[in-house]
């Protein structure tokens, strides 16, 4: 048997890093408890004192939760894993092939492929300049500045630019509105659109976050793209975790507000969120969507994330080549 030839092309010296934010390997409970582990003891995700947080998340919280995600996510998992798994690979792919010349690599801020190899690979590699782009549009202290934390960490010898946010980007506000007229043209356009947004505690946003601002700023953008006024798009926040209070209005509560004044049709989109996901797939569009029908609404239409699309390939290598936004 012959032995390949070992690679000697050489390497880029720009990089593009993709970050998400992360999944389970399998949907299974095993699998689930270590990824959610490790993402709740991410102190920026939950700010709780240690002593009294680790003993409630290992003996309380993950026991009881792992089983039950890992049934959400088997309802949805894809033959090649997990959707945001999928499809921020496919996305890295397709930038790719928009960006001659560039090394493009996508990491997980949890899970596989983490963060702190894949900027290790890179500067084995002998790549110089890297740019990272989170994968979240606005800005937060729970997502883009825990990817800060691990640069901050993993980073050393790599020539490292940020760019924390695109919730106003012209090209990525016209391809979200794009995705919903293309929507409105296949099915009709149902009787109120729905802009839903990650939630995150009110408490972050009193000390200085600029997330809720930045989803605002977003929502009016798109309604002008759309040719709507701000107050014809709702603007929601889904995936509350915990007792405390996080942004409101909340995404449920409001659907089936709606389902019970008489709405009976209702377009919903996430444009907080890259690629389609647990959030997206099975609490959007399964759970939120059957809580909607038992309101007395008829239809919940999810408006898909723009995924590893033509249009979101086009919108991150732009970004990537930008000359402003980076730090």
């Amino acid at each position: 048997m012959q032995t390949p030839a070992p690679d000697t092309a050489a390497p880029s010296a720009r990089a593009l890093l993709l970050v998400n934010l992360g999944t389970p390997a399998a949907p299974t409970p095993r699998a689930v408890r270590r990824y959610l582990a490790q993402f709740l003891h991410d102190y920026r995700v939950v700010q709780l004192t240690r002593w009294l947080w680790c003993p409630l998340l290992h003996f309380v919280i993950l026991p009881l939760r792992s089983p039950k995600v890992a049934h959400k996510y088997a309802e949805i998992w894809m033959e090649g894993g997990s959707p945001l798994a999928v499809h921020t690979a496919a996305l890295a792919r397709a930038v790719a092939a928009r960006l001659p010349g560039w090394e493009v690599q996508h990491a997980m801020r949890y899970g596989e492929p983490a963060l702190a190899t894949v900027l290790a690979t890179l500067r084995a590699r002998g790549v110089q300049e890297v740019r990272v782009l989170p994968l979240y549009p606005q800005y937060s202290t729970t997502t883009t500045a825990s990817v800060e934390d691990v640069l901050a960490r993993a980073g050393a010898g790599l020539q490292l630019a940020l760019r924390r946010d695109y919730h106003t980007d012209p090209g990525w506000v016209a391809a979200i509105a794009d995705s919903i007229r293309a929507h409105w043209q296949q099915h009709g356009r149902g009787e109120r659109l729905l802009l839903s947004f990650h939630g995150i505690p009110q408490r972050l946003v009193n000390q200085g976050d600029p997330y809720a601002a930045q989803c605002e700023a977003s929502t009016a953008a798109i309604a002008q793209a759309l040719g709507l006024a701000r107050d014809e798009v709702l603007l929601t926040f889904q995936s509350r975790f915990g007792r405390e209070a996080w942004l409101q209005p909340y995404t449920q509560a409001t659907l089936e507000a709606l389902a019970r004044s008489g709405v009976r049709t209702l377009d919903i989109a996430c444009p907080g969120f890259a690629v389609d996901c647990l959030e997206t797939l099975e609490e959007i569009a399964m759970q939120n969507a059957e809580a909607f029908r038992a309101a007395g609404g008829q239809a919940l239409r999810y408006i898909p994330c723009l995924n590893a699309s033509p249009a979101h390939a086009d919108v991150i290598a732009a970004l990537a080549q930008a000359e402003e936004g980076w730090q």
